[in-house]
């Protein structure tokens, strides 16, 4: 489990950690340097799911090294299928991490959440909802991992 204590407003305990797949921890099916190393880390801390419609069919194959839950779906109502997860999961105890439209419905059930803007942008709305947003997939899981970037960033 990961604590967060937040100057100014509490104590968030995170159980499980969300990953969109493809434009967050993947640009084009392919997954980006030095996503399994961090997660490999994070692993050891939190559950890790990767949600996705699986696009470019690529998913299994990049993810087959970790051992990570891979939950996949069919591309009409991923935002609904990925809310439910995160639902199922306890949005109390879930950190979201996404790039696109259909990650707002998961952002609006997690505790806490992070944009990211990777090679394949980020849609606007989901990074007014965020609670946090980085520039790569490597920030958010560094900052993840690192308690002072999180109070650092959501103190009052």
């Amino acid at each position: 489990m990961l604590y967060y204590e937040i100057s100014g407003r509490g104590v968030i305990e995170i159980e499980n950690l969300v990953l969109d797949y493809n434009g967050t921890i993947a640009v084009d099916g392919k997954l980006v340097d030095g996503v399994k190393e961090l997660l490999t880390q994070l692993k050891e801390h939190v559950n890790i799911y990767v949600l996705t419609a699986d696009t470019y069919g690529t998913v299994r194959e990049e993810m087959k090294e970790l051992d990570v839950e891979v939950l996949t779906f069919p591309s009409e109502n991923a935002g609904i299928s990925k809310k439910k997860i995160v639902m199922e999961l306890g949005g109390h105890k879930t950190l979201c991490i996404g790039n696109g439209y259909n990650d707002l419905p998961m952002f609006n059930e997690c505790i806490l959440s992070i944009a990211v803007i990777e090679g394949e942008g980020a849609y606007g709305k989901l990074i007014a909802s965020a609670d946090i947003v980085t520039k790569s997939i490597l920030d958010a899981l560094k900052t993840v991992l690192n308690k002072n970037r999180v109070n650092a960033t959501l103190r009052s």
